[in-house]
């Protein structure tokens, strides 16, 4: 069985910084550390820190006065900053810096008078973060349809913006309905959207054209992951999400020639060593990376934890 890995996959920069601050901050001021909701949307990844004394939480009155707290890297609405301020609490904000700029983007379009659309999944943290972080009323759609039903008249000067953990392909034709709908609108060039994002969707469509099924190694709850697996489906490769080797069933690869193996953005590499030991134990294996982009970004850390 030839195995081909996905070249980008897993960790994104804006998870390492999260996962970084969060072990710099244990180390600095000893456990526990308190961090509002999961700080990536992986179990491997909360329950390795919760081993090293980070303590998750979804609400800041579960803090204790006085500790260290950290945002996690979705971002976090303003009243929970305001919260934290008036409590006294030091806080350590590990919201990926591409989410900031989307903020940054809503909250410049919202002075320049124009009504904002946030292009993204209702509930997911990111969603509400921005939503709560522009200090104005904010439309959500989720797709197409949603366009055509919004109470905004047509006349009116509006902006849109978009959730990182899509793409160019996810947004397209949302965004193709809303200048259909809107003469007055603006957005962000597409080189503002999230480079993780894109580039691992573009190796998974790249791995569908010689893959006979394709796994992707990520939380159920992630939205970068799950997005992963539905592309390939779309590109008539049969794929399914898994968090580790533990999750595979052999079904899904007896008698396949070429497996296609990535992982979300938040997703370890040593899960995906788990993933291929597992399919080692259904047949032998060959594994072998696919060509794709290398990404050298990084993000620096807050300034209480540079070194």
């Amino acid at each position: 069985m030839r195995v081909i890995l996905a070249q980008p996959r897993g960790f994104c920069a804006g998870v390492v910084r999260a996962i970084d601050i969060v072990e710099k901050a244990l180390d600095k001021y000893g456990e526990p550390v308190y961090v509002r909701h999961e700080i990536v949307h992986n179990k491997h990844v909360v329950d390795t820190l919760k081993n090293k004394g980070a303590r998750f939480v979804e609400e800041l009155d579960e803090v204790p006065e006085g500790a260290v707290t950290v945002f996690s890297a979705h971002g976090v609405p303003q009243s929970v900053v305001k919260t934290a301020a008036a409590r006294g609490l030091p806080v350590l904000d590990a919201t990926c810096p591409l989410v900031s700029k989307v903020h940054n983007q809503g909250k410049r379009y919202v002075a320049h008078g124009r009504t904002l659309i946030l292009i993204g999944h209702a509930g997911h943290p990111e969603v509400e973060g921005t939503m709560g972080q522009v200090g104005a009323p904010v439309t959500l759609v989720q797709n197409e349809a949603d366009v055509a039903t919004m109470a905004i008249p047509p006349e009116t000067p509006v902006a849109y913006i978009t959730q990182t953990t899509l793409s160019i392909d996810d947004t397209k034709g949302i965004i193709i309905a809303l200048k259909k709908r809107f003469r007055d609108i603006v957005g962000p060039e597409t080189s503002d959207i999230c480079y993780a994002t894109q580039n691992r969707q573009t190796s998974v469509r790249e791995l569908a054209k010689i893959a006979d099924v394709i796994l992707v190694v990520g939380a159920a709850n992630s939205s970068n992951s799950n997005r992963l697996r539905e592309i390939g489906i779309e590109e008539g490769v049969p794929s399914y999400l898994i968090n580790d080797g533990s999750e595979l069933q052999a079904e899904w690869v007896r008698g396949k020639e070429v497996v296609g193996l990535t992982a979300g953005a938040s997703a370890p590499e040593e899960l995906v060593r788990h993933v291929i030991e597992a399919l080692g134990e259904i047949e032998d294996v060959e594994v072998e990376q696919m060509d794709g982009k290398k990404e050298h970004i990084e993000f620096r850390l807050p300034a209480e934890l540079r070194a």
